[in-house]
C-alpha cells in the first residue's frame, strides 16, 4: 500500500567535502543576518575560519588580522590551476566590481595551496589579471596547512612523473568574511555573480 505522509520539516541539502558539511537552513530570529543567509554550517559559523599567518604577494608576513579589514571574500585554489580557479575568481571579482558600482567595497582574497609553485611574484601576476585589489596570499606549507584547516578546505597534490608539472586537488568554495563577524556565508560554484553580490550586500548592510 502507498501511503501519503505529510512531514512538517525544513528540507535539508547536504554536501561533505573535506570534513565539512554544508547545510541548507531555515535562519533563526536571533541571528542579525538571518535575512540574508543561503546555507549554514553544522554546529554553526564559529566551526569554519580563525587566525593565519600567510605571505601576501608583496611579500610581507600577514595575519589575518592585517587582511579581513574590511568585507572579504576568501578563495583557495593555485595559479597553475588549468580552469576551475581561474573561472571561480573571476567569477568572484565580477561579483566585487557590481558591489563597487553599488559604493560597497569587498576586497576578494586568493590563498594558494600549492606554495612550493606559487611564489608572491607568481600570486601578484595571477591576482592584477583578475582584479586590482584582489590580494594574493601563499606562504610556508605549514602556513598554508594552517589557513586551510581554519576554513576546513580540502586539497591534494595528485602524484606524477613530472616534478613542476602537477594539478592540485582542492575545494571549491568562496567564504564571505567581516571584521569582528569573522566567518558568515560560503558560495558554490553555480552561484552566480549578481547572486553573490546580492547575497553579499545584504550581509553588509546589516553588520
Amino acid at each position: 500500500m502507498v501511503r501519503t505522509v505529510a512531514v512538517l520539516a525544513v528540507v535539508a541539502v547536504i554536501a561533505l567535502l573535506g570534513g565539512m558539511w554544508f547545510v541548507s537552513r531555515d535562519a533563526g530570529s536571533d541571528d542579525q543576518f538571518a535575512q540574508c543567509r543561503i546555507g549554514a554550517i553544522a554546529g554553526g559559523t564559529s566551526a569554519i575560519g580563525g587566525p593565519f599567518t600567510l605571505v601576501s604577494e608583496t611579500g610581507e608576513t600577514v595575519t589575518d588580522k592585517d587582511v579581513i579589514t574590511e568585507p572579504s571574500l576568501l578563495y583557495f585554489g593555485y595559479t597553475f590551476c588549468p580552469d576551475v580557479c581561474p573561472l571561480d575568481n573571476d567569477r568572484n571579482a565580477q561579483a566585487v566590481s557590481i558591489l563597487e558600482g553599488k559604493g560597497t567595497m569587498v576586497q576578494p582574497v586568493f590563498i594558494s595551496v600549492d606554495p612550493a609553485r606559487d611564489t608572491p611574484e607568481v600570486m601578484a601576476e595571477f591576482t592584477d589579471v583578475m582584479h586590482p585589489r584582489m590580494l594574493g596570499l601563499t606562504g610556508s606549507l605549514e602556513q598554508v596547512k594552517a589557513a586551510s584547516q581554519a576554513y576546513r578546505t580540502y586539497y591534494k597534490k595528485q602524484e606524477g612523473d613530472d616534478p613542476e608539472y602537477y594539478l592540485m586537488d582542492h575545494s571549491t568554495f568562496s567564504y564571505l568574511v567581516l571584521p569582528e563577524h569573522g566567518f558568515v556565508e560560503y558560495f558554490k560554484r553555480d552561484v552566480t555573480p549578481e547572486q553573490m553580490a546580492d547575497t553579499i550586500g545584504c550581509f553588509v548592510k546589516n553588520m
